[in-house]
């Protein structure tokens, strides 16, 4: 697998700042995209990387594209 720079995977996204100017939390991003608040919170900070299936579903619901909420490290 490989690896970031620091040791994290090197998937990034941007779904706190999408989330921010849709003003939902957390839970309610969830609740949309049928998951826990705890998923949403490990894939934000990069601890666990989305099915296809689950990162379709916020993008949709964020009214952005998958490329846009998620990118690889370096590559900004």
């Amino acid at each position: 697998m490989m690896r970031g720079v620091d040791g994290d995977h090197p998937l990034r996204n941007r779904i706190k700042v999408a989330r921010a100017q849709h003003d939902l939390t957390q839970e309610q991003l969830a609740d949309l995209v049928g998951v826990t608040r705890k998923t949403i919170n490990t894939v934000e900070t990069g601890k666990f990387v989305p099915s296809t299936v689950l990162a379709l579903k916020l993008a949709r619901v964020l009214h952005t594209t998958v490329e846009e909420l998620f990118y690889l490290a370096g590559a900004e």
